[in-house]
């Protein structure tokens, strides 16, 4: 059998006299924190509060002036802050029963006293805020811009003149004799002007996620009434459908968005909505007729 070399074992022994001391020493130095406090290892919650309170008043800096009793008394309120946390406490514990697992010790002693402390709550609150102020800014930057463009184009311009005319009579332009609109009734035009553009909607507070996630309840309890009385009045009851819900099934089936259904003139809604398109023979003789009507204009 081959002889172990004495000089791996002195410097672990080495390592270990190192390491031990320094286990306690991350939390009360080189003293004892239940020994500072004047308690037992097994000493209640109850019994280190009061003894925490009677050293206190004893060594505290207002009641007594000696330098020594103030180095105490930091020591005892270091002791006690250890001590009166179950966690902190069980750390300490754990530490002084397993001084050689040094690094281990000393991270769960920062992660106590120096780790990320925030309320969860705040955290989510304060990265909805941040969220919803980017995504307003982006829908409103979205806006603007599809706004701008849209102010460029021959129609949006051929609209304000129309509007000038029937303001003036056409005497404003007689006038000028140009092509150029006064600027201050281009202001008041441009309030008249309903700038429809698919795809990009005005920034509204009620868009935003944070918005949403408050009114969540709100919303799932207007889904469920919703879906009850729908269940109630075209199920149970067979009651012909609303104008308002044959919409809805017809825009659904067709899956088109809200916003592009309310761009759509009422006449061209009427008709849909009397093919009953929620019905699928209907729908499948719709699409037919649309592929039709394609391939004609081709």
């Amino acid at each position: 059998m081959a002889a172990v070399s004495p000089l791996p074992v002195c410097l672990l022994l080495l390592v270990a006299a190192l390491l031990l001391p320094a286990s306690n020493a991350i939390y009360c130095d080189e003293d004892d924190c239940y020994d500072l406090l004047g308690v037992k290892q097994d000493a209640n919650a109850s019994e280190i509060k009061k003894a925490y309170y009677k050293l206190s008043l004893k060594h505290h800096p207002d009641k007594n002036p000696d330098p020594e009793s103030k180095k105490l008394f930091v020591k005892v309120a270091t002791a006690y802050e250890i001590l009166k946390d179950e966690t902190t406490r069980e750390q300490y514990d754990y530490a002084v029963a397993h001084p050689e697992e040094f690094f281990y010790n000393t991270a769960q002693y920062y992660r106590a006293y120096y780790g990320y402390k925030t309320d969860p709550r705040a955290v989510l609150i304060g990265l909805l805020l941040i969220v919803s102020a980017f995504q307003y800014i982006h829908q409103l930057t979205a806006y603007s811009q599809a706004i701008e463009s849209v102010k460029q184009t021959p129609a949006y311009r051929n609209r304000l003149k129309a509007l000038e005319f029937e303001r003036t009579g056409g005497i404003s332009s007689k006038k000028k004799g140009t092509k150029q609109i006064d600027k201050n009734l281009e202001n008041e035009l441009r309030g008249e002007v309903d700038l429809q553009i698919q795809g990009v909607k005005k920034p509204s507070v009620w868009s935003l996620y944070g918005v949403q996630l408050i009114l969540l309840p709100y919303f799932i309890g207007k889904l469920l009434t919703w879906q009850i009385c729908w269940f109630w009045r075209y199920r149970v009851k067979k009651l012909p459908y609303a104008w308002e819900d044959a919409c809805y099934l017809t825009r659904t089936s067709l899956r088109i968005p809200d916003s592009t259904w309310q761009n759509i003139d009422e006449f061209t809604k009427e008709d849909l909505v009397m093919k009953r398109l929620w019905e699928k023979a209907n729908m499948e003789r719709h699409m037919a007729e649309a592929r039709k009507g394609s391939r004609r204009r081709r």
